[in-house]
């Protein structure tokens, strides 16, 4: 008998069209291997999530990115149901996706991040958080949705704050120049680090999705002793958060003169992007891991935290 698996995709938040990209990429992967595959586009009806998971799966491939699908909330829902499930747990979601709090606990574990705040629309209305260049983004979406970088006479960015839609409070971080480094980590093991080189000027929400949008280097051609220590950090904030199934770690490297090849780790993401341009599928390639086999180990390893 072909195993039963509920995927859900989609969900409502900005990153929805993702979602449905890395669902069904990883659908095709689990159909290759035999397994019997359900769709389920996620929406805010639990009467209507409860009858699509009928008759019952033997676990839940979680394709979701985003609010309500990667902080926590349906990790809770299938908790509550004992639905074996993928990816990370709620308490580990959650943590990640508010980046404040993931900052803290870095911070705690002593891991290198960057200089930053959170304000209110209003107080950064007011005033300059901290002298520029500065970034600002929401606390607790992905895919760069609503980040931008603040430089010196850039008054413009104040028109996007006044008409902010990403919550009440806003992260603010020292800007720190160099290299777009990520490192994907899948159970106790960091698979390699990426150089991203995007075509544009920064690695917005374009550059990540679109044909063409980057170039992604694997192995990232930087210094051997940056190159480790750059695994070391993103293992070492996985287990931070207590992740599960894989985790994808962004840094910047600052290999300017003035920044001596310093590290800094920016968040982790627990539910990274399995679109035919997304990171974690590159990277695993580098390490001998085909897309199916990822996907398909992925499932294996799904389990409730409870």
């Amino acid at each position: 008998m072909k195993r039963s698996v509920a995927l859900l995709m989609g969900g409502w938040s900005p990153e929805r069209e993702v979602s449905l990209s890395s669902g069904r990429e990883c659908a095709k992967a689990l159909r290759r291997r035999g397994y019997e595959v359900r769709p389920i586009d996620l929406g805010r009806d639990l009467d209507a999530l409860f009858a699509a998971l009928e008759p019952r799966p033997s676990a839940v491939f979680n394709a979701l990115h985003g609010v309500g699908g990667e902080d926590g909330t349906i990790q809770g829902v299938l908790e509550i149901l004992r639905l074996p499930y993928t990816h990370s747990g709620v308490l580990a979601s959650a943590i990640a996706m508010h980046k404040p709090t993931a900052k803290a606990l870095f911070q705690s574990a002593g891991l290198p991040i960057a200089e930053g705040v959170v304000r209110s629309p209003a107080e950064l209305l007011a005033h300059d958080p901290m002298l520029p260049p500065f970034v600002a983004k929401p606390t607790n979406q992905g895919s760069s949705i609503g980040v931008r970088i603040v430089r010196e006479a850039d008054n413009s960015w104040r028109e996007e704050i006044s008409s902010w839609r990403f919550g009440g409070e806003i992260l603010i971080e020292r800007f720190i120049p160099g290299r777009e480094l990520t490192v994907a980590v899948m159970g106790e093991r960091a698979l390699g680090v990426c150089e991203i080189v995007p075509r544009s000027s920064f690695y917005d929400y374009t550059a990540k999705y679109a044909a063409g949008g980057s170039a992604h280097l694997v192995p990232a051609p930087i210094p051997h002793e940056a190159y480790e220590r750059a695994l070391e950090i993103a293992l070492s904030a996985h287990r931070a958060l207590g992740c599960r199934g894989i985790s994808r770690a962004d840094l910047r490297y600052d290999d300017t003169p003035e920044g001596g090849g310093r590290l800094y780790l920016l968040e982790i993401n627990t539910q990274p992007g399995m679109t035919p341009t997304s990171l974690v599928p590159d990277i695993a390639h580098f390490a001998g891991i085909g897309f199916d086999d990822l996907v398909c180990s992925l499932l294996e390893n799904a389990r409730c935290d409870g």
